[in-house]
């Protein structure tokens, strides 16, 4: 296995990084919640605040990142609150001493309630601008959301890890098996789309002007209730009250494809089995055992079995419904 870190990114070369493309650090470097990346708050010389990213090598390929940054692009100029990286030479990626990196505005807010339902209608309108103009175009470089990544390979890398206790071995990978294994045969999308990618509470960020979209670095072809189905929570009452809010928003926008609800459990799973899998890939990392200090014990492990459990008995449960009979 590869392993990639950050360890030749000091302050110093992230400034001189900075400095090579006429941008001055006139302020420390404020280190920003980020674990893929490494992401820094500055400000210049004239007070003005900015946010850098520098990307984690060998993740995404140059044409890869520069997708991510047209995308963005365009969803700005279609007015819509996306955070686009800060075009500087007709340029928005650079490259100091092996190491991409991007520079943005910086911009603040607080986090978007999610059980809010005028939030949620808001956030339904947005959602639908932004795969309105992204179903215009394909992806060419970025990947697809696949069943065979996120959950055959994902799975292969935690048994590959060695990190699942021998005295649970069996019992967690019995039903990681036969969960995959469901979900896979359940994870068949249609009409794919150019997506955010990881549109949960954390990548949104909320001002008395609405909601404003971050960190668009999972961006990648799929399924458009990808997008939709991490703003939901609580019980099933409560999750199509939810969705029933951010699809009126939606389809003012966009038309929605109520069979793809039948994707959001396979979803689910493809997200909790490629989560062990990253914390696994990651944990050679410094950040990764300081910032998840649970995750190589047995307790984490006996947890996974049963939420895998869980997991298993939701995926043989009918679909949600929509209130209305009718497609959207």
């Amino acid at each position: 296995m590869t392993v990639h870190n950050f360890s030749a990114l000091s302050p110093d070369l992230i400034i001189d990084g900075l400095e090579s493309v006429g941008c001055s650090v006139a302020s420390g470097l404020l280190a920003l919640n980020s674990y893929e990346n490494r992401v820094y708050q500055f400000h210049d010389d004239h007070r003005q605040k900015f946010v850098t990213k520098f990307y984690r090598p060998q993740r995404w390929t140059k044409a890869q990142i520069q997708e991510e940054h047209d995308f963005s692009l365009a969803l700005a100029e279609q007015e819509i609150p996306v955070v686009a990286p800060i075009v500087l030479n007709q340029q928005t990626l650079f490259d100091y001493q092996g190491y991409y990196f991007a520079i943005y505005p910086c911009r603040g807010g607080r986090t978007f309630e999610v059980d809010n339902l005028d939030h949620l209608e808001w956030m339904g309108r947005f959602l639908g601008r932004i795969h309105a103009t992204s179903a215009q175009a394909k992806f060419q470089h970025r990947p697809t959301l696949s069943s065979q990544q996120m959950l055959t390979d994902a799975s292969q890398i935690i048994e590959q890890s060695g990190f699942v206790p021998s005295s649970l071995h069996m019992a967690f990978f019995t039903i990681l098996n036969q969960v995959c294994a469901l979900a896979q045969q359940q994870y068949q999308p249609n009409n794919i789309i150019r997506l955010h990618g990881d549109c949960h509470a954390s990548n949104i960020l909320w001002t008395e002007q609405g909601p404003h979209f971050v960190d668009l670095d999972d961006a990648r072809m799929g399924p458009a209730i990808q997008d939709i189905w991490m703003m939901l929570s609580g019980d099933q009452n409560q999750q199509l009250l939810q969705l029933d809010t951010i699809l009126n928003g939606y389809e003012e926008f966009f038309s929605f494809d109520s069979s793809q609800l039948s994707l959001i459990e396979s979803l689910r799973t493809m997200r909790m089995v490629n989560y062990m899998a990253w914390l696994s890939m990651r944990w050679q990392d410094p950040a990764f055992p300081k910032s998840f200090p649970w995750f190589n014990t047995n307790q984490y492990w006996e947890q996974q079995i049963l939420i895998l459990k869980e997991q298993h008995a939701i995926l043989q449960e009918p679909p949600l419904r929509l209130f209305s009979a009718t497609n959207y």
